[in-house]
C-alpha cells in the first residue's frame, strides 16, 4: 500500500506541476491527492501503522471493546486530527492576511505610495520598483505585491518588451522581499507557525543575502534597460475619485500596522500567530464599518470587508489544504523519515540538500517542499539548516516563471512567455540566487 500512496502523490505533484497544460486548477489536484493518501493509508492502518509507535497512555484510555482498533482510532484521532489543526492554523493565518491586503488595496492604500512615481528614466525606474517591491513583499506577500506593483507599471511603462524586463524584476524583487520576514511568504509563514524559525532571528540572518539576491539582478537589469522611458497614458479607475486621500492612509496604516503587529503579538501573548492575524482582521473591519458611513452607498459596498472577501484566493487556500494534507500523510506513514535518512546517507551537507531544493523549487511548487522538509528532519528553532531551507525555497522559484506565486500572477497579468523568460530573465534570477546563498554561508562563517 505504501507504493501505491507513493505513486498517487507522484501521479498528483506531476499534476499540480502541469496545472497549464494539462488545464486542470492545482488546487483541485492537491485536495484529490490530499483526500486520497489518506484514505490509502486507513485502509491498510492494521499493516502500515506499526504498535510499537502508538504511546502506551492511548490504549489504556480506550474501551475494552475498541482495543483491536486502536491503530485505526490512532491514525484518527491522533495523526489526521493533530494535522488538521496544525493546517488550520496556516489557512486562518492565510485568509486574515489576504483579506487584509484586499480591503487596503479596495481603498486605495497602496496607491498612496504608487501615484507618486514619476520617474522618466528607466534605470533610475529599475531601482525605484526593484526597492518598492523588495520592502512591499517583506510586508504584504509575494503574490499580492507583484499583482499591485504589476498594474502600477501599466500606467508607467508604455513599450511592451520593456514592460516584460520589468515584470520579472518584480518576480526576483517580490521573491527576495518575501524570503526574510515570517509574513512576507506562505514558506517562511509555515516555518515560523512550525516553530523551525523566529520572527527576528530570520530577519537578522536573511536580509543581507535577500538584499544580495535582488541586487545582483537589479543592478545588471538598470545597466541593460538604460535610456528614457516612454510613460503610457494615464488610466483612471471608476471608484479613485470618492475616496479621500485622508481615508487612503488611514487604510494604509491600518494595514501595514495590523500585519506587522502579528509577531509582535505572538511574542507577547505566546499564542498561536493565525489570532494575532483574525485580531487584526477584525480591528480594520470595525474601522472600515465606522468609517465606510461616510461614503457614498456605490463606494461603500465596494470597499468593504465583504468585497475584499469575495476578492481572496479561495483556489490558493484550498491548495495549501490538499497539499499539506498529501504531505502529511507521507509524514504519517514514515515516507518522510526514510527519505531524510536516504538524503542524509547520500548526499550528507545538509546545506546542498537545502540548495537543491531551491532550485527544484523552480521547477515545481515551494510550498509542498518545505512542507515535506519540515516534516523530514527535526533541528532545533533557529537552525542552520531552516534559514537555509527558507531563504533557498523563497528565492530559488525566481528562477523559472512557474516557480513561485509571483511568477504565476505576472506570466498572468502580461501574459509571459516561459521561454522569454527563462532567456531574458531566468540567467539573472540564478545569478542573484547563487550570490545570496553564498553570502549566507560567507555570514555564516564570519559570524
Amino acid at each position: 500500500m505504501l507504493s501505491i500512496i507513493v505513486v498517487v502523490f507522484v501521479l498528483g505533484y506531476l499534476a499540480i506541476a502541469l496545472e497549464h497544460p494539462i488545464g486542470i486548477n492545482k488546487a483541485a489536484s492537491a485536495l484529490f491527492i490530499g483526500v486520497l493518501c489518506w484514505t490509502l493509508y486507513a485502509i491498510d492502518a492494521n499493516n502500515l501503522v506499526p504498535l510499537d509507535s502508538i504511546p502506551a497512555w492511548f490504549s489504556e484510555e480506550l474501551p475494552k471493546d475498541e482495543a483491536e482498533h486502536v491503530q485505526r482510532l490512532y491514525l484518527v484521532e491522533k495523526q489526521l486530527l493533530s494535522l488538521t489543526g496544525e493546517i488550520a492554523g496556516i489557512l486562518f493565518f492565510l485568509m486574515g492576511a489576504m483579506t487584509i491586503v484586499e480591503l487596503v488595496d479596495l481603498n486605495e492604500g497602496f496607491s498612496v505610495i504608487t501615484s507618486r512615481i514619476k520617474s522618466t528614466s528607466t534605470s533610475k525606474l529599475v531601482w525605484i520598483i526593484g526597492i518598492m517591491t523588495f520592502f512591499f513583499s517583506a510586508i504584504l506577500d509575494n503574490l499580492t505585491t507583484t499583482i499591485v506593483v504589476i498594474s502600477l507599471l501599466r500606467k508607467l511603462v508604455h513599450d511592451k518588451e520593456k514592460r516584460l524586463m520589468f515584470a520579472g524584476l518584480v518576480v526576483i524583487a517580490a521573491n527576495a522581499g518575501g524570503a526574510w520576514t515570517v509574513i512576507g511568504d506562505v514558506t517562511t509563514t509555515m516555518l515560523w507557525i512550525k516553530h523551525k524559525i523566529s520572527s527576528i532571528e530570520v530577519m537578522k540572518q536573511l536580509f543581507v543575502p535577500s538584499v544580495v539576491c535582488l541586487l545582483v539582478p537589479m543592478i545588471i537589469l538598470s545597466k541593460k534597460l538604460a535610456g528614457p522611458l516612454e510613460t503610457a497614458p494615464e488610466v483612471t479607475s471608476g471608484h479613485k475619485v470618492n475616496i479621500s486621500l485622508r481615508h487612503q492612509l488611514l487604510f494604509l496604516a491600518l494595514g501595514v500596522g495590523g500585519l506587522i503587529s502579528v509577531p509582535l503579538f505572538k511574542a507577547t501573548t505566546h499564542l498561536p500567530p493565525f489570532m494575532g492575524m483574525t485580531l487584526a482582521l477584525a480591528t480594520i473591519w470595525i474601522v472600515s464599518e465606522i468609517f465606510s458611513r461616510s461614503l457614498e452607498p456605490t463606494t461603500r459596498s465596494s470597499t468593504g470587508v465583504l468585497a475584499a472577501l469575495l476578492k481572496v484566493d479561495m483556489s490558493s487556500i484550498l491548495f495549501f489544504l490538499g497539499i499539506l494534507l498529501a504531505v502529511g500523510s507521507l509524514a504519517a506513514t514514515g515516507l518522510l523519515a526514510g527519505l531524510a535518512a536516504w538524503l542524509d546517507a547520500t548526499v550528507g551537507n545538509k546545506t546542498f540538500i537545502a540548495f537543491f531544493i531551491g532550485l527544484a523549487s523552480a521547477v515545481v511548487d515551494n510550498v509542498p517542499l518545505v512542507a515535506a522538509g519540515i516534516e523530514m528532519y527535526q533541528m532545533p528553532i533557529d537552525d542552520v539548516f531552516w534559514m537555509e531551507l527558507a531563504f533557498c525555497a523563497g528565492t530559488g522559484g525566481s528562477c523559472l516563471i512557474i516557480g513561485s506565486a509571483a511568477g504565476v500572477a505576472a506570466m498572468g497579468l502580461e501574459q509571459i512567455n516561459f521561454v522569454w523568460y527563462l532567456k531574458k530573465i531566468g540567467p539573472y534570477a540564478l545569478i542573484g540566487y547563487v550570490a545570496g546563498f553564498l553570502v549566507f554561508i560567507a555570514q555564516q562563517q564570519l559570524f
